[in-house]
Formats: structure tokens, C-alpha cells, sequence
């Protein structure tokens, strides 16, 4: 019998509806995936296309064997790399590995390692990783998504601040099938970096740390999955690793020609100087020497002059970074921007260059001096868009003088003129030869800390000059477990650090001057950097689609934290000064980031020759 037509009429508006519902379910609810994919860059497509062989920068027949011994500063005491606690001895990388990896010739690119593939949408609101089933710890049980979720929580909760800070951005999490897991982001607060800083999350074995303590530091060599196990720890004076022939990793396009060597150690010494006579002695295979003076005076002994040693000054397109004093804010002495400035002016640089650093270091200007987001001039165009919303709360020289770190010339007599005026102005009168702050009399006395007994000179250069203007300023190193602890807590004044840069910075930058990092301890923002310019500039490097529209806010940021004198810049080099006892083979191609050591092999012939 058939239905009548109100009763056809009502089951057609019900079809209907239904296939809406099913339409708004398709193209609404359910995230619009790209088709799998190889890799990700952060602006534009990826350098390498899928199915590709190997990195443009390696030698995919390079031999496997031989030892590379290096050596570090200091001491160790931890082997957990993830948390604040204690000191992390050097190789993390070794034998921890992440869903996606980086390549060096490209400012920001990631290609799959542990994850096979990826999904993400245009808008990169998720990130979905399908893991490779071969992918494995190094106790051969199998990386799985609970070992994903589990790392994701962990690091979350219990790991090292910068950890936190991110990955407290995913809002959800997602198992489409057994093998891949989805992370998707708050849409109310967009970042493009974000899947690209899941990607590079380091994945733990959920089974190994639910007998053992996460957030603790240890001695006992953690599981891993990387190219390299731990072989030996002699606590506090070296490490050893050793190349894993069962790396399941090992035939990876993304790591073909890398991991060449057998045997990898660190070992440490009380400081550079002795750590250098121990390298002159053949105690240790390489050295990246960071000091212009004993690049030019530390390597003139028979092993250099018969061509046993090997001096290299390779080149690299990297930013410059920031080598600086810092000052910490968080001290009343340093809360007004005047003072920091007008101290900054006692600093010489070029009486140290000269006098001290053999006349080879660049003074750096801005952090990423160096590189294609350096900033010059006077800010314009999109940069200046960006800054305008800003301009009643920032200096008003930012916009009508080009920044450059404070010069000395003609002498430091008229830059010390120049910061008594400003002190007079801001408040401060010398008394009795100590420079005081009128409404209080609080004198202007700090200390600068040290950990590096190479820098002394330079602090003690300062804080001479200083002394001229009524400045107490007391010069103290360290051992490095006391550095690292008061720099986590920021229990210092002044200190000498670098920050390191990449040419795609980020959500990092957030963890260095970020208001919301200024209070937590463990993060790098040592200077106590509270500006809303600031933060709104970073997040809108991590919301750029396109790469001038980065560039503009990099630029920017840059600019608002120089003026803002929170740091006394100091100076780099413009290529990268290896050592090395001669044994090894390096790829020609250097990447834009400079050579990668993971690249070099030890060379049969060049070893024997050594040993005979």
C-alpha cells in the first residue's frame, strides 16, 4: 500500500535533512586532511621531494668505523636530558629520536623518522603521524601511539619548561587507527609552528618509565631508539656511546650517509684551557674553537705544523644569535631602561677586540645579524605595520634612528660623559665614589656571573670602566652545576650567555623573552623580559603563513628587544673554527646551518697514518 503524499513529502524532508547533517558531518566536522605526506616546512614546500635518496649534504658511501673523541667544560650528572634537574651530560640526540627530523639546508623543514607519514590540514590546525612499523626501542619492543600519548603527557606535566609551554597547546588528541595518532590545536589561537614542534617531540617508552622514576636525575643510561646506546658513564669526567649495527633507522633515506662512526666519547675538564693542552696532547680528536685568541696563538705546536692537526674555518649562513651580558631585570637596579643603557655605554668593544680578541669578532647588532632576518635602518614597510600598534608603549628612537650597540670612538671619555647625564637623570649621584640612587640610596652595585674562565677578561674589562662611573661591579666564576642551578632560578645580576638562532625562529622565542616565561623557572628569558609588544610579535611569526610576512615580524621583535637595552651586546664570527687531529672525512657540501659532524667518518688511511 502506498504512502500518502504529506506522509512523502515528510519522509523526503527527513532524507533531506539527513543528507545535510551527513554533508555538515563531512566537509564541518570531520578536519580536512592533505594527502599523506613525506615532510613539512614551515613556509613553503619542503627542499627534498618524496622518494628522494639521501640529504644533499651528505655522502651516502661514506665508511662505518673508527672513534671520535670530543670533550666539554665542567661536569655532569644527569643522563635524563628532559627535565631541569641537574646536569645533562652531552649526546642527547644520540639515542633519542623524534617523529620527524630536521635537515640543515633548509631554514625549517622536517621529514618523517619515527612517523612514516604525515596529514595536516592548510590551516595546520592538527597534525596526524602514521608511525613506522619498524620503528623500535633499543630493547626491540615496538614504538607504538602509547608510546606517543605517553610522551605527549609526560613532557607536558613533568618535563622541561619549554616542553610545557607547547605542548599545553593541544587540546585534543585522536586515534584513527593503530598505528597514527592526531594532535589538534586550540583554533581560537592559531600557530603554524606547532605541528612542526610536535614533529620534533622526542618519544619515550611508556613501558620502560612505568618502573621508573620520570622525574628524576639519573646515571643509569635510559632506554632509548636512536643510532647509539650508551656504553660507558664515569660520572661527572665522561661518556661514551656506541653505534647500534641493529638500528632499525639505519637505511632511512632521511639518515643515509650519517652515524658513521663506532664509538662517540665526551670527556670533561675543569676549563678550556686545560681542556685545550689536553687536545694539543692528543687526548681528544676535535674542537670548535669559540675564542679568536687561541685560534690565533693556541695552535702553534708540531702536530699543527707537520699536518697531524688540521685548522678549518668553515662558513655557515646561520644568525648570529646573542652573545651578551645580560641583565636581570628582575633587580631594582636594572628596572629602568636609562640605566641599562647608560652602563652599556662604558663597554668597549673595540679596545677588546683590539686588545683582547686579536681584532677577528664582529660586534653583533641585532640577533639575527648575519642572515636574511637581520634588520638595518629604520623599520618600514610591512615591519613598520606591525610595529605601529605598538609606538605609545616603545622608545621613539626606534622609529627615527637606526639601532646600533653603543660604539666607542674617539675614546671612552665621551661615553662615559654620556652615561653620567643619563644616571643624573634618572636619578642616580656618586657619593663618596659609589654612584647612588637619590630617592633611596641604593648604590648601583651588582655582580656579573661567570662559568666560562675565558670571559673574565672581558667582564673585568667592564667592570673597570664601570668603576670610573661609581658602578661596584664584581666579577665571579662559577663551577657549572652552581651556574646552571642559579641561572634556572635567576639568583645572579649580570651573566654572560648566548643564544643560539635558527633562521626560522618561533614558539622558542617565547621561552627566551616571553612575559609568561619571565616567572618560570628553567627557561632562557634570563633577562626578565616583560613586553606586550614583544609577545604579540612572536605570535605573529608562529601565525605567518607567508615568508616576508615572517621576516616583517622577526625584524620587529628584534628591533623592540635591542632598544629595549636588556642586553649588553657582544660579538661573533661569521664562519665556524674546527680542530681536529687529521683522521677524518667531511662531506664538501657544507649546509646553510654549517658542517654537521654526524656527516664526518673516520678515514682508514688517515687513522693508520696517525697511529704509525
Amino acid at each position: 500500500m502506498g504512502r500518502s503524499p504529506g506522509r512523502r513529502r515528510a519522509g523526503t524532508a527527513l532524507a533531506a535533512a539527513a543528507l545535510v547533517a551527513l554533508a555538515a558531518l563531512v566537509l564541518g566536522s570531520a578536519r580536512p586532511e592533505a594527502a599523506p605526506a613525506h615532510g613539512i616546512a614551515m613556509h613553503g614546500q619542503p627542499k627534498y621531494a618524496p622518494g628522494f635518496a639521501h640529504l644533499d649534504y651528505v655522502n651516502p658511501d661514506a665508511p662505518k668505523g673508527g672513534e671520535m673523541r670530543r670533550a666539554s667544560t665542567g661536569t655532569f650528572d644527569n643522563l635524563n636530558p628532559f627535565i631541569i634537574k641537574g646536569v645533562v651530560a652531552h649526546g642527547r640526540h644520540l639515542i633519542f629520536e623524534s617523529l620527524l627530523k630536521r635537515t640543515w639546508d633548509e631554514p625549517f623543514s622536517l621529514y618523517g623518522l619515527i612517523a612514516e607519514s604525515i596529514d595536516v590540514p592548510d590551516d595546520r590546525s592538527s597534525i596526524a603521524f602514521t608511525l613506522r612499523p619498524q620503528a623500535r626501542f633499543h630493547d626491540g619492543s615496538p614504538i607504538t601511539v602509547d608510546d606517543v600519548i605517553f610522551s605527549w603527557e609526560t613532557l607536558k606535566e613533568q618535563g622541561r619548561p619549554n616542553h610545557r609551554l607547547y605542548y599545553n597547546k593541544v587540546v585534543e588528541i585522536e586515534r584513527p587507527d593503530a598505528r597514527t595518532v592526531r594532535f589538534v590545536f586550540d583554533a581560537e589561537e592559531p600557530d603554524r609552528e606547532l605541528p612542526l614542534i610536535l614533529g620534533l617531540m622526542p618519544i619515550l617508552s611508556k613501558a620502560y618509565y612505568s618502573s621508573v622514576t620520570f622525574d628524576e636525575t639519573t646515571l643509569t643510561p635510559p632506554l632509548g631508539s636512536g643510532p647509539y646506546r650508551i656504553e660507558h658513564v664515569d660520572a661527572g669526567r665522561g661518556i661514551v656511546y656506541r653505534r647500534d649495527p641493529d638500528y632499525w633507522g639505519r637505511d632511512l633515506p632521511i639518515n643515509r650517509g650519517q652515524h658513521n662512526i663506532d664509538r662517540i666519547s665526551y670527556d670533561y675538564y675543569r676549563d678550556d684551557e686545560v681542556m685545550l693542552e689536553a687536545f694539543r696532547a692528543g687526548e681528544y680528536d676535535l674542537r670548535l674553537e669559540r675564542s679568536a685568541t687561541r685560534w690565533a696563538t693556541g695552535y702553534d705546536f708540531p702536530a699543527v705544523e707537520d699536518g697531524r692537526v688540521r685548522l678549518e674555518q668553515l662558513p655557515h649562513g646561520r644568525p648570529s644569535g646573542m652573545f651578551a651580558l645580560a641583565y636581570n631585570t628582575r633587580r631594582p637596579v636594572f628596572a629602568e631602561r636609562a640605566v641599562r643603557y647608560a652602563l652599556s655605554l662604558a663597554f668597549d668593544f673595540e679596545w677588546i677586540n683590539k686588545a683582547l680578541l686579536q681584532g677577528a669578532y664582529v660586534r653583533t647588532n641585532a640577533i639575527f645579524d648575519n642572515s636574511e632576518l637581520g634588520f638595518g635602518g629604520l623599520p618600514e614597510g610591512g615591519e613598520l605595520a606591525l610595529l605601529e600598534p605598538h609606538r605609545d608603549r616603545l622608545p621613539p628612537e626606534l622609529f627615527d634612528t637606526p639601532y646600533h650597540a653603543p660604539a666607542v670612538e674617539g675614546g671612552l671619555r665621551k661615553n662615559l660623559a654620556q652615561a653620567r647625564r643619563l644616571l643624573a637623570e634618572a636619578g642616580w649621584r656618586v657619593e663618596d665614589g659609589v654612584l647612588r640612587r637619590e630617592a633611596d640610596g641604593l648604590p648601583l652595585a651588582f655582580e656579573i656571573l661567570l662559568v666560562n674562565p675565558g670571559n673574565e677578561k672581558i667582564a673585568l674589562a667592564f667592570a673597570r670602566n664601570l668603576e670610573r662611573l661609581g658602578v661596584q661591579a664584581k666579577v665571579r666564576t662559577v663551577d657549572t652545576a652552581q651556574y646552571q642551578y642559579r641561572r634556572n632560578v635567576y639568583d645572579f645580576d649580570m651573566l654572560i650567555y648566548r643564544w643560539g638562532m635558527s633562521l626560522s625562529p618561533g614558539n622558542e622565542q617565547a621561552f627566551y623573552w616571553g612575559a609568561d616565561a619571565a616567572d618560570q623557572e628553567g627557561t632562557r628569558n634570563y633577562p626578565g623580559i616583560r613586553d606586550p609588544a614583544v609577545d604579540d610579535l612572536i605570535a605573529r611569526m608562529t601565525q605567518a603563513r607567508e615568508r616576508g610576512d615572517f621576516a616583517d615580524a622577526v625584524r620587529a621583535m628584534d628591533r623592540v628587544l635591542m632598544w629595549g637595552h636588556y642586553l649588553v651586546p657582544l660579538y661573533h664570527l661569521n664562519d665556524d673554527r674546527y680542530a681536529y687531529w687529521e683522521k677524518f672525512g667531511r662531506p664538501e657540501a657544507i649546509p646553510v646551518y654549517g658542517t654537521v659532524l654526524d656527516t664526518w667518518w673516520v678515514d682508514p688511511e688517515k687513522a693508520d697514518a696517525l697511529d704509525r
